[in-house]
């Protein structure tokens, strides 16, 4: 992907000027690759740089008391990963590839002049932010009080729209390349319990499957039963600042 993927994000929502362009594509500026399944950093490690994902998808996690592992959310091309430790000196969760990745390491020193010079793309990436965090409000309240086939329908359903984001003419199938014990990680379920799931979003007509492909049926009906809202297509940028 040439130019910078995170301003293009951005730019879903809103147009940006030139300058603002440059400022996010300093961010961009090394590129490192990483293989699946490598934690790129680790829960209470120091967490100093933040990553642009241009190519592949990661996941956060966190560990449990018990050892098992809660997947907090899954991050795709254009997403900004490790933002939640900005506001700590170490890591408040682990980052892992979920396929070979490409990622753009910065210093989140590098967030200052962003904000000191370009408030419009701080007030905006706020806006993006809170956007995520209802979304993650959303799973919390589908972990505790949907049933099981709801969230694994509501997984897909968000994975969907978010990569809609980034490319507004994806159709209804998308590349899901989840395992069952990662879809059960990220829903609470056990790996047996999410393959019963699957099967039956299949044969009640929700979902089709080939591969490591899905296809959603009709999105507005599984919307139904997953109890989920699109928390992606409309965010309000009309209180924002003038760009700078």
């Amino acid at each position: 992907m040439s130019g910078s993927c995170f301003a293009e994000r951005l730019e879903h929502y809103l147009p940006l000027t030139p300058k603002e362009k440059d400022a996010i594509a300093r961010l961009e500026e090394q590129e490192r690759s990483y293989r699946r399944g490598t934690v790129v950093r680790r829960e209470n490690d120091r967490a100093q740089e933040l990553f642009v994902i241009r190519s592949g998808w990661m996941y956060s996690y966190v560990l449990l008391d018990d050892g098992s592992r809660q997947i907090l959310r899954l991050h795709f091309p254009g997403d900004v990963v490790g933002t939640s430790s900005a506001a700590f000196v170490d890591a408040s969760d682990s980052l892992v590839a979920l396929t070979d990745v490409k990622l753009c390491p910065f210093d989140k020193l590098a967030l200052r002049p962003l904000f000191e010079h370009h408030p419009r793309l701080a007030a905006l990436m706020f806006v993006i932010a809170q956007a995520e965090r209802v979304s993650l409000t959303d799973r919390l309240a589908s972990l505790g009080r949907t049933s099981a086939k709801a969230r694994v329908a509501a997984l897909l359903l968000d994975t969907l729209d978010r990569l809609r984001v980034m490319k507004s003419d994806i159709g209804s199938t998308f590349h899901f390349p989840l395992t069952q014990e990662e879809i059960g990680d990220a829903t609470g379920l056990t790996a047996v319990h999410v393959n019963r799931m699957m099967r039956a979003l299949v044969e009640e007509g929700h979902i089709e499957r080939s591969n490591s492909h899905v296809t959603l049926i009709e999105e507005q009906r599984l919307a139904q039963v997953a109890n989920y809202i699109n928390r992606y297509a409309a965010l309000d940028t009309s209180w924002l600042p003038a760009a700078s």
